[in-house]
């Protein structure tokens, strides 16, 4: 790459020794201008030149200075969150928690919901461009659009996969075993798990649950659902409960999908809890409005958005690191009983 021989990261002055944009200038042998143009996407330069600046920005770890992106994006700092599907009432409740976080943090949050978007990867890398760290759901194609976001410091939300850099889990583990030794004391002799279909079936959460049933000695049924919705949960549950032996519980991959259970029941006249227990998983305030009212395995988005933040800040600080176990956090999901179980 065309520039001065020996140029390391903070020669040209940032006394915390980051990558400035004249190291960058130089290592392409740009001006500061052409940098600032290939940076913000701004025209006037050719596709080439555009390549080896982001080229260079990229090998050198360069980050666009607050202050000038500041002229465009305001002073405060920028959060990025990824989203997937604002339809399901989870992620607007994650989302109100997260800006409720960053406000407190002063920064500002900027979404992106990768499952509504025409172009996700433009998406994810718009984000990179405009913001200071990106937290959020990544789902299989983590590798790729973290590759996407460089420099940018990065925190998954329950990671689908092997984690390359800092996370927040979402662990269900100890509320499904109480959930399983409940729902087994109380009479549960053909469970089904009403699961989201995907790339990997089971999903972990079925997986979980049904490895608590074999544990206690009982099998239990997955019945893949086409769509993580109630519509479809509701379709799935008509089947089910027209066959013999009919489940007496039908655990959900999520609340949103154990509302269409309860409807299915509903019409079909099965009275729940009596006849059938149903269960989901989230914590969404609408499963205490509905009736019977909705057992769950409730997770505290608050906290999620509260770890994540400071997993954000601290990695845009430098305290801390972008991989590794100070790297990674874990909220635990808990067993909330209410009528439908």
């Amino acid at each position: 790459m065309a520039g001065p021989a020996g140029l390391t990261p903070g020669d040209a002055g940032d006394p915390a020794g980051r990558a400035t944009i004249l190291d960058v200038a130089a290592a392409a042998g740009v001006s500061r201008q052409t940098v600032t143009r290939a940076m913000n996407g701004m025209e006037g330069i050719s596709a080439a030149t555009k390549k080896r600046v982001l080229a260079a920005a990229e090998a050198l770890a360069y980050r666009p200075s607050r202050f000038g992106r500041g002229l465009v994006l305001g002073g405060e700092q920028q959060l990025g969150l990824i989203v997937d599907d604002l339809r399901n009432p989870y992620s607007p409740a994650l989302a109100a928690a997260v800006v409720r976080a960053a406000a407190g943090r002063g920064w500002n949050v900027m979404l992106a919901d990768i499952a509504l978007t025409g172009d996700a990867d433009r998406m994810v890398e718009a984000l990179g461009v405009q913001t200071d760290a990106v937290v959020g759901y990544f789902g299989k194609r983590a590798p790729e659009w973290i590759a996407l976001l460089g420099s940018v410091p990065v925190v998954e939300l329950d990671p689908s996969g092997p984690v390359t850099g800092a996370a927040v889990h979402l662990d269900p583990g100890d509320a499904v075993e109480r959930l399983v030794e409940h729902l087994l004391a109380a009479g549960v002799r053909h469970p089904v798990v009403l699961d989201a279909a995907g790339p990997d079936l089971p999903s972990r959460r079925a997986t979980r649950m049904r490895a608590a049933f074999a544990d206690r000695g009982l099998h239990v049924a997955v019945e893949p659902v086409a769509e993580p919705t109630a519509e479809r949960a509701a379709a799935a549950t008509e089947r089910l409960l027209r066959q013999d032996p009919r489940p007496d519980a039908v655990l959900a991959f999520n609340d949103v999908m154990a509302l269409g259970v309860l409807a299915a029941c509903r019409r079909a006249g099965v009275d729940v809890p009596g006849e059938v227990r149903v269960v989901g998983v989230d914590g969404l305030p609408l499963g205490a409005l509905v009736a019977p009212a909705l057992t769950t395995l409730e997770v505290d988005v608050d906290e999620v958005a509260r770890q994540a933040l400071d997993l954000a800040v601290g990695m845009v600080a430098g305290r801390t690191p972008r991989s590794g176990a100070d790297a990674e956090r874990t909220v635990r999901h808990r067993l909330l009983l209410r009528e439908s179980a």
